[in-house]
């Protein structure tokens, strides 16, 4: 197959490369590499945050020396390697903004920022692995959490025309760089993205994808829908070439979930279930005819053997859901610390022994709403929830309702900024030998394999076909 033949397109319901061919794009999302976040690389609160307390404690020269090594080790060819022999053809690449265009110098792209980008790229094509560009982390913050990046909960983007012209002066140089390369799949314009009003959303992706289409008229477009990637009621009739992504994630499966089939925050959870939640989100896709994208899903892990037992079954069960719609799907995540990862850190390596302590610390304080509950917490949280209640009775805010709310500024905000400093004070002291060991904890061949999560996906890879048949 030539290289011109390698790039892919819609073709109804399906994507296609230039010979014609099915392809269904299945793999995982890199999270925590170009766009860190705190459940998978141990810190508390948000990047942006943690970055800038750990440059006060090691200064910008060994800063640099640090995170460069980090963002090295976090995937090379042993990563991707390992993910083409499980049988998985596809890699989505979260970025964050801030690696391409600094808030002090806004439309000035930096240069350097690609050279991490192109090298993973290109390692993935040497394996087969068609990559998704995502902005997972846009200036001003598409969404209200720590995954955009945004230590304030007030999703920016919607409310200024300033950020939402850097995104797409952003998207416009991403686009032209990889305009010509056959192994990018497409471009994933904003991860689940949260308009509070739904008004602005529409026209700005429309704004947004003709900006992109200038650049690069060739590759496909990766749209994820409002509120966090579940709903496309702001979209008409499809665009041409255009994949329209859902994220899917099981309510069983979140940290405080289970058990599975059971009852999950008052509601029963089982295969129906999952099946009806996505049919719901993909309602869009199978009436329009396009392709069907998972972009996000996957339980996280307790390291109860019983309890993880039901995760893997959560996620078979999803599996079969997808083969059933010939779905493609990207599994959440591919690396982290031990939560969610297909592989992940050494719980004796030199990351674990640094910060062990200090993320059971987080975990107490229920700092990550993603990897931890309230439990620890809760006599301090509840009375709040009482109060809010109580005098904020029709307090409906969006995009989860007012306990969510509450907690999100609680746990994220006034339990998890402080630990920011606490966070970088462990690097005080330390040599550069110890940096780069810390950084190379993360390499591929000092991680360690979450095998029935690998076994799971290999065997689904290899007896699931890309033209499943889909019921009527």
């Amino acid at each position: 197959m030539t290289d011109d033949q390698r790039f892919l397109r819609v073709a109804g319901d399906r994507l296609a490369d230039g010979t014609g061919a099915d392809v269904r794009l299945r793999g995982v999302g890199l999270g925590g590499w170009m766009n860190m976040e705190n459940f998978i690389t141990g810190y508390p609160a948000t990047e942006t945050l943690m970055r800038r307390a750990v440059l006060g404690v090691l200064g910008e020269e060994r800063y640099r020396r640090f995170f460069d090594r980090l963002l090295t080790a976090f995937f090379t060819d042993a990563d991707a390697a390992y993910l083409a022999s499980l049988g998985l053809n596809c890699v989505r690449l979260p970025l964050n903004y801030r690696h391409f265009e600094d808030d002090r110098t806004p439309f000035k792209i930096i240069e350097s920022g690609f050279a991490q980008l192109d090298r993973v790229i290109d390692i993935c094509a040497r394996h087969g692995l068609y990559t998704v560009l995502d902005l997972h982390a846009a200036p001003g913050a598409q969404n209200h959490h720590w995954h955009s990046d945004n230590p304030v909960h007030v999703p920016m983007l919607w409310e200024h025309p300033h950020f939402q012209d850097r995104v797409v002066n952003l998207w416009q140089a991403i686009a032209d760089r990889y305009a010509g390369h056959p192994w990018v799949a497409g471009h994933n314009l904003l991860n689940e993205p949260a308009d509070p009003t739904g008004e602005v959303i529409g026209p700005f992706y429309a704004r947004l994808a003709d900006a992109v289409r200038e650049a690069d008229p060739r590759h496909t477009l990766f749209l994820d829908g409002n509120t966090y990637s579940t709903r496309f009621d702001m979209f008409g009739e499809p665009r041409e070439n255009t994949v329209y992504t859902c994220h899917d994630y099981a309510l069983a499966g979140f940290v405080y979930g289970g058990p599975y089939p059971g009852i999950t925050e008052g509601v029963w959870v089982d295969r129906d279930q999952l099946a009806e939640k996505f049919l719901e989100r993909t309602a869009y896709q199978r009436r329009t005819g396009t392709p069907i994208w998972v972009g996000e899903f996957g339980p996280v892990y307790t390291g109860d053997p019983e309890r993880d037992a039901q995760r893997y079954r959560i996620l078979r069960d999803q599996l079969d859901i997808y083969d059933a719609h010939g779905a493609g799907w990207s599994l959440w995540t591919y690396k982290d610390v031990g939560l969610q990862g297909l592989v992940h850190t050494d719980p004796g390596g030199p990351h674990a022994r640094r910060f062990g302590a200090f993320q059971a610390k987080k975990a107490r304080l229920g700092a990550d709403h993603w990897g931890s509950t309230d439990e620890g917490v809760r006599h301090l949280t509840e009375p709040v929830h009482a109060f809010m209640a109580e005098e904020y009775p029709d307090f409906d805010p969006y995009p989860f309702g007012r306990r969510k709310f509450t907690e999100d500024l609680m746990r994220h905000i006034l339990f998890a900024q402080p630990l920011a400093v606490e966070y970088a004070d462990l690097f005080r002291g330390l040599d550069d030998g110890e940096l780069d060991a810390l950084a190379d904890s993360f390499a591929f061949d000092a991680c360690v394999r979450r095998e029935p999560l690998a076994d799971l996906l290999a065997e689904r890879c290899r007896t699931s076909s890309a033209t499943a048949e889909r019921p009527l």
